[in-house]
């Protein structure tokens, strides 16, 4: 990755140093940046990356690309300096011309729930017979997919990315950026919610996640979510399916949900069938397993090397961990975040669950706008029907919406408590918890309901 490259990659003009000059890796953040980097001055809506440009300089940046324009007194201290028209769409050019010319295979997993968990499986099950390589932590929008991506330079045998988004038009960005040869959608759902006018209009957007296939191109898609699957006849490749319910090319029978200690299956692929056993929990998971398994058929993974595999697979942290503290008490940590979906589906891990008391502590669903209230009310109905024995809820006036629909729906008042913020609610949990006891915590990560994990985890200790 030489100054000659990313010029030609970005269109953009090398104004100082010389064009053989290489980098070690890329950056966009000066406080982070090593000796021998690329540092891409991105301009974000509260900062302007240009302005630490010099910062980078003397940090050791062996070249930076800045906008047309820039100039400051370090030019000719050596370091190349790259000018673009916008340094953002620099970085996706830079990303796409390294992924078009590492001969990587590039899976892309899109959906409103599970795109982590299913990619992380995905990339667990592929490395039992290729090397691959996946973006790390939730890197899926405009600027953490191309970072991703520029790591293709070391040419590994398979890739596998996850695609965000939050508004139209974003995936569709990130399809062109990545050029996938197989995508994955794994299902649609009311994240985001705020931001459309209704659950097909976030399905229409997921669905861009199938522009520019060609007949060569692979989509991997949820037979059970009937949107998703009136939206993939449209899609320009071969389609293959997994599910549970529906009829599907990899689809899991006799299902033992075990609760706490995971899930069982027979899985029926276009090779045989398997019998799949994982610690990872709900039927939620076992969609995502799925998923993973499609790809990896389309892979040919053998069936026992996927099902050995599935055997000791752990859940990402805050995915629906299961942690056993001190004292007999259980916790599911499903903090990393929250949408309806995804709640009603962690209610039901804790309702297949057997223990002496069951307690949710539930986070406010962020980004649902004005169905924020009907929303959470529901959930406060699903929570009633789960037989628990307490319920927290945390957050705004939606979260307090939750609380008050489930005593509504039967819950008694006592058995209900509610928080504006997580300390508050660890304090309540931490002394309230006994020995034998279950207790689910999931929320919208702005609502920091880990910190209830943490309480509790300090305080059984």
């Amino acid at each position: 990755m030489t100054a000659a490259y990313v010029v030609a990659a970005t269109h953009g003009t090398l104004s100082a140093g010389t064009a053989e000059v290489g980098f070690a890796n890329v950056s966009i953040d000066s406080r982070t940046v090593a000796v021998g980097d690329l540092f891409i001055a991105i301009r974000g809506e509260r900062f302007d990356g240009a302005t630490f440009a010099d910062a980078a300089i003397a940090k050791g940046a062996a070249g930076v690309v800045v906008p047309r324009g820039w100039s400051t007194e370090t030019r000719t201290a050596g370091p190349a300096v790259i000018a673009v028209e916008d340094t953002t769409a620099a970085l996706q050019l830079l990303a796409s011309a390294i992924r078009r010319e590492s001969g990587t295979k590039v899976v892309a997993i899109t959906g409103s729930a599970g795109k982590t968990t299913t990619k992380e499986v995905t990339g667990e099950l592929l490395a039992t017979r290729y090397r691959v390589v996946r973006n790390r932590g939730n890197f899926n929008n405009h600027i953490g997919l191309p970072l991703s991506l520029i790591e293709l330079r070391e040419r590994p045998e398979v890739a596998v990315v996850e695609l965000g988004m939050n508004h139209a038009g974003e995936i569709s960005t990130l399809v062109r950026i990545a050029e996938p040869d197989l995508r994955v959608w794994t299902n649609v759902g009311e994240a985001h919610l705020g931001f459309f006018a209704s659950v097909d209009a976030i399905a229409d957007a997921k669905a861009e996640v199938m522009d520019g296939a060609t007949a060569q191109t692979v989509l991997v898609a949820n037979a059970d979510d009937p949107r998703v699957a009136a939206r993939a006849r449209r899609f320009a490749g071969r389609v293959t399916t997994f599910g549970i319910d529906q009829p599907a090319d990899v689809k899991a029978a006799d299902v033992v949900d075990r609760g706490i200690d995971g899930i069982a299956a027979v899985v029926s692929t276009r090779r045989g069938r398997i019998e799949m056993v994982t610690p990872l929990i709900g039927r939620t998971n076992l969609a995502n397993l799925l998923a993973a398994t499609a790809v990896a058929v389309e892979f040919d993974v053998p069936l026992e090397s996927i099902a050995e595999r599935v055997r000791t697979l752990a859940p990402a942290a805050h995915r629906g961990e299961v942690v056993r503290l001190p004292g007999g008490v259980t916790v599911i940590d499903d903090s990393y975040n929250a949408n309806p979906t995804a709640t009603r589906h962690a209610l039901d891990v804790l309702r297949q669950s057997a223990a002496s008391r069951k307690i949710a502590v539930l986070g406010e669903m962020l980004e649902l706008g004005e169905h924020a209230a009907a929303l959470h009310a529901e959930i406060g109905r699903v929570a009633a029907r789960t037989s628990l024995d307490r319920l927290v809820t945390v957050g705004g006036s939606a979260a307090a919406a939750m609380a008050d629909s489930a005593i509504a729906a039967g819950m008694r008042r006592t058995d209900v408590q509610h928080f504006s913020a997580s300390d508050e609610a660890g304090v309540a949990v931490a002394a309230a918890v006994r020995e034998g006891d279950l207790v689910l915590v999931k929320g919208s990560r702005g609502v920091k309901t880990d910190r209830v994990v943490e309480r509790l985890k300090a305080d059984r200790h």
